[in-house]
């Protein structure tokens, strides 16, 4: 189950994680002190893994639903 969330959250909270970091270097080498920069350069990151690999993503949570459901059975049993 966790591993499911993790390999569906994992691009996203890794380019997240390396665009935030590339951001703050950048803003510790030119002295800009501006909270909010970082935001938009996240959010674009985002949305381009979300396109990039969208179906992929649905694709595991869905067949991972699907086992959920059929295992329903076994529980009540």
């Amino acid at each position: 189950m966790l591993w499911v969330m993790a390999k569906v959250a994992g691009p996203l909270l890794l380019s997240s994680l390396l665009v935030g970091l590339v951001i703050a270097i950048f803003q510790s080498a030119t002295q800009i002190q501006e909270m909010t920069l970082t935001f938009i350069p996240k959010i674009v990151a985002a949305a381009i893994i979300i396109l990039i690999l969208g179906s992929w993503m649905g694709s595991q949570v869905i067949s991972f639903t699907a086992e959920l459901f059929m295992g329903i059975p076994n529980i009540i049993n």
